[in-house]
């Protein structure tokens, strides 16, 4: 069997931009939503059996309690914010799995799905449906690989390493390094993408970097003024990577029959009814942060 894992939160902000606003009786958005459910019944109907979806319930996590910068909810349309709640609702109506995150992020739920499904022999392959440079560290071989539906593009290990200069398992380095502006931290002054995977594609993980500059025997440029930066930031470069590294310890699921997709509840037609019968509206919507 194959897992499909599903980056819920990021299918939201995709469908929410790439779609016209539509609104239901009561005057709420739900084009997004709608979106999201016609994609999923989609994965389904081409041969998906195995199928959880993971959101942010709640924009802020741990992490933010962790550096005060760390993404928040602030600047995201509300018509989208608001459709958190109803995408979870109506997803488990129609007998999918959901993981809504509070404390922990979307990431962290299939960061933790995709270690436990990949753990029972029956499973083939889980395949972690998101773009989001993040999960890339849960990439292992052939097995636990990243699909961007949107463009069909499968990332394995050699995809991670081609794409990013590094492993998988130095992911959350790399990113400490280079920093992530979709999660709010900078990263470290200088280090660039081509700096941090020439240097961690060597020495794997922060600590292994040596601590002076001499025995770096990597082609880089401005070693010296790398080294020092990273010596002055080191403990700044720890907490970064802190907030990089996903949970992968989350009991969401006791089997990965859990996943198994045997169908809508009854629930199900009322609410595709109910999002079927929303007005759609062509105007533009106002330009925003991309998730």
């Amino acid at each position: 069997m194959k897992i499909h894992l599903v980056d819920g939160t990021y299918e939201l902000f995709r469908h929410f931009y790439a779609l016209p606003s539509a609104r239901d009786m009561e005057g709420c958005e739900v084009g997004a939503v709608r979106g999201v459910l016609a994609s999923m019944l989609r994965l389904l109907k081409e041969g998906a059996t195995h199928l959880a979806v993971a959101t942010d319930h709640v924009i802020e996590s741990f992490r933010n309690d962790l550096w005060s910068g760390y993404k928040t909810g602030e600047g995201v349309d509300p018509d989208l914010l608001a459709q958190f709640p109803l995408l979870e609702s109506v997803l488990i109506s129609a007998g999918i799995l959901v993981f809504p995150m509070t404390e922990c992020e979307a990431d962290d739920a299939l960061a933790s799905a995709a270690v436990l499904a990949a753990k029972d022999k029956r499973v083939q392959q889980v395949l972690v449906c998101t773009p989001d440079k993040d999960l890339s560290q849960c990439v292992s071989g052939t097995r636990i690989v990243q699909l961007d539906r949107r463009t069909g593009t499968i990332r394995d290990e050699q995809g991670v390493l081609q794409k990013f200069g590094v492993l998988p398992a130095s992911i959350p380095d790399y990113l400490a390094l280079v920093g992530d502006a979709a999660d709010g931290y900078p990263g470290l002054p200088g280090w660039g993408a081509k700096s941090s995977s020439g240097v961690l594609r060597k020495y794997n993980h922060l600590e292994q970097i040596p601590a002076n500059y001499l025995d770096w025997h990597v082609n880089v440029a401005n070693v010296s003024t790398l080294s020092s930066t990273l010596r002055c930031g080191w403990d700044r470069a720890l907490l970064f990577r802190d907030l990089a590294t996903l949970r992968t310890d989350l009991p969401l699921f006791d089997s990965v029959d859990a996943l198994r997709w045997s169908g809508p509840t009854p629930e199900f037609d009322a609410a595709a009814r109910k999002l079927e019968a929303a007005k759609t509206d062509t105007r533009k919507k106002s330009a925003s942060r991309p998730r």
